[in-house]
């Protein structure tokens, strides 16, 4: 097996990730994360407006550590939301590139990844990848009613970082992963609850806009009846509602933020994070509180549904994301779930690990890389 560099770009809806890696031996990784001022701009544009704003990023870090694009073997990114497929690795080609731009099933932040990863590529003329977008789906059967044919159920979650915890709880456990049944919470700007059984994710909220428990950022299922009157009321406008589901709804619209370090801090100590959004005229520290807790509450209702998926036979609830290092949320889950199963921690997500070994299996065995159009559910 060759030693290759290769660049990992991780863009998520309120930060971004690079890192960078010469063999297995991590050169740098650098996070960089956007408060709602910076994002301010664009939240009624396209996720790929951010585009010039996440290339300079990426290109900085490079520069910043003295990276010279010429050196680089291959560029991967976390994959979007194009049409439902298989897991797996994918090159990206102009018919993924152009479903990434136009969303063909939503505009989200992971969309980028890709494209970023193209345009890099092209730079030096090498390969760009994707593995275990969020697109992955292996939904059961009786998973996909939602009570309206025509507006079914659809596997839109946090797929790379479920699985790669998935493994690891699997090797913790001393059993193969496709041996395990699993309940997996991946917190971050969104949250993803899904049943992991057979080495599959049989069940899993759609995390992206309209499902599950509320987010940070996220209005998560909220009451029908209520949603179409809003709709119809006059006083918003598509885009208004949108942004309701996916941008500036769940805890922001709560608090004012959708930093949760920062709102961790502002609960505990009551000190406030310059431009985080919070304005203590409007919220209290105990109010704040109690939207963190019921942001829980709803997650750990999402935990009990996907134990009933797993008909009560469940080896281990797994904590990940960003979420799974919350003071205040995390104490909170345990507490309402530990009854259940054994609870994992696993917080935050090294994603970029995993989508560089993903790389390195795409540039050693070029024939386990998958065609995007062959691969559709």
């Amino acid at each position: 097996m060759a030693d290759y560099n290769i660049l990992v770009i991780n863009p998520g809806s309120t930060s971004d990730e690079v890192s960078y890696f010469r063999g297995d031996a991590e050169v740098f990784h650098k996070t960089v994360r956007y408060s709602p001022d910076d994002l301010k701009p664009y939240e009624r544009e396209k996720i790929t407006a951010q585009f010039d704003l996440r290339k300079r990023m990426v290109l900085g870090a490079l520069s910043e550590h003295n990276v010279d694009i010429k050196e680089i073997s291959a560029v991967i990114g976390r994959g979007g939301l194009v049409k439902p497929i298989e897991g797996g690795v994918y090159e990206v080609d102009a018919a993924l590139l152009e479903d990434l731009t136009e969303g063909v099933l939503g505009d989200h932040s992971s969309n980028l990844g890709g494209i970023l990863a193209k345009n890099i590529a092209g730079l030096n003329g090498i390969k760009a990848f994707i593995a275990d977008p969020v697109v992955v789906d292996e939904l059961d059967a009786v998973a996909r009613y939602s009570g309206m044919p025509e507006n079914p159920r659809i596997s839109i979650f946090h797929a790379l970082n479920q699985k790669r915890v998935g493994r690891h709880a699997a090797h913790q456990l001393g059993k193969p992963y496709e041996d395990c049944r699993l309940i997996i919470m991946h917190g971050g700007g969104g949250i993803s609850v899904g049943a992991h059984r057979g080495g599959r994710v049989v069940d899993v909220n759609n995390a992206l806009d309209g499902d599950g428990p509320f987010t940070p950022q996220r209005s998560g299922g909220v009451p029908a009846g209520g949603l179409v009157k809003m709709c119809f009321s006059g006083q918003y406008t598509l885009s208004d509602m949108k942004l309701k589901l996916k941008g500036r709804g769940g805890l922001v619209a709560y608090t004012g933020t959708s930093d949760c370090i920062a709102l961790e801090k502002y609960i505990l100590t009551g000190e406030l994070k310059p431009g985080c959004g919070i304005d203590p005229a409007k919220i209290s520290r105990e109010q704040a509180n109690e939207a963190v807790l019921a942001m829980a509450y709803q997650v750990c209702k999402e935990i009990g549904a996907m134990a009933c998926v797993l008909e009560g036979k469940v080896d281990a609830i797994v904590l990940t994301g960003g979420l799974a290092y919350d003071k205040i949320m995390v104490p909170e889950i345990k507490r309402r779930t530990g009854w259940i199963a054994p609870i994992l921690s696993y917080p935050g997500g090294d994603e970029m690990t995993a989508l560089r070994a993903a790389a390195q299996i795409a540039l050693d065995h070029p024939g386990k890389i998958r065609k995007y159009g062959s691969a559709a559910v």
